[in-house]
């Protein structure tokens, strides 16, 4: 049986003139967002151009983005470090203090966010009041007490002072969370709870998997802040073999004689790469974890 050729319904012409009007928008649109990418990541792209240059012509070739000459060498004097130490060090410091804070602050947030948003308790609305209250907090007004306690701790020239005050909970994380804890129905923790689930264990096997977006978008941010950290690791590490990339890179700046302006923007450059590179793996997630979404 031979099928039935079915004619070809064209579009009304007003819906063709519509499809062609929206087209130069769309152009427009387009290349206006390109543009604005590129100024944005006009400093990020010149930092990287600079890395190839010679230190005493970074500042004086009219900020070209043309090296001349281009040379590789910062890169293998960089990577040799400073102070005594390969720069290798500092990033296996930086890597054992943002995975340690990382897994703390993701992990204790989610109980404590649980605990909000699920568990009755007498003054749960103070000490939620409390806690968002922390976030309008400046972390200046901490420094000065966090520092008489840790020493009376003897926790200085130590990871303890960054890394352990993670695992107490991050504010906006917990706050994070409880958006997403809240869109899940009550019903699915009463069907475990008649499963002989106690609340940990709800915990563990229901909620935990369903806030995940969440999650992911808590480590992502801490990830993010712990990476670039300048403040903390200044204040209590005062051995070169402790320090984290980001205060590493101020040990290229002499200010007492000429500072070797190559090969930290060329360490700038590698310590830059593992922030672009958990940006583009997990951009999806930043997005749902902002989003709330929850349950679709």
């Amino acid at each position: 049986m031979e099928p039935v050729n079915q004619p070809v319904r064209e579009a009304p012409v007003f819906e063709r003139k519509k499809a062609g009007r929206v087209r130069p928008k769309r152009i427009l649109f387009h290349v206006f967002t390109a543009s604005l990418a590129v100024l944005l990541l006009y400093p990020v792209i010149w930092l990287f151009v600079s890395s190839f240059k010679e230190s005493s012509s970074i500042f004086t070739t009219s900020h070209s983005l043309i090296p001349d000459p281009f040379i590789l060498s910062n890169y293998a004097e960089g990577w040799k470090g400073i102070a005594g130490q390969p720069f290798l060090t500092f990033i296996k410091n930086s890597a054992i203090i943002v995975g340690v804070s990382t897994i703390g602050a993701v992990l204790s947030s989610a109980v404590i966010a649980y605990g909000f948003a699920r568990i009755p308790f007498k003054g749960k609305k103070f000490w939620f009041a409390c806690m968002m209250g922390t976030l309008m907090l400046p972390h200046e007004v901490l420094m000065i007490p966090q520092y008489i306690l840790f020493a009376k701790l003897d926790w200085l020239n130590s990871f303890k002072p960054i890394v352990v005050p993670q695992f107490f909970g991050h504010a906006f994380f917990i706050f994070l969370m409880i958006q997403f804890i809240r869109t899940i129905p009550e019903e699915l923790d009463e069907a475990a709870r008649i499963d002989g689930c106690g609340r940990f264990a709800c915990f563990w096997r229901i909620i935990l998997p369903l806030i995940a977006p969440a999650l992911a978008t808590s480590a992502i941010f801490s990830f993010y802040w712990k990476w670039e950290e300048l403040i903390q690791p200044l204040l209590y590490l005062n051995k070169p073999e402790l320090y984290p990339v980001s205060l590493a890179l101020k040990l290229f700046l002499d200010t007492e004689s000429a500072s070797n302006w190559g090969a930290m923007f060329a360490m700038s450059a590698v310590s830059l790469l593992p922030v672009i590179l958990v940006f583009f793996l997990f951009q999806k997630y930043i997005v749902q974890g902002i989003s709330t979404t929850g349950l679709k």
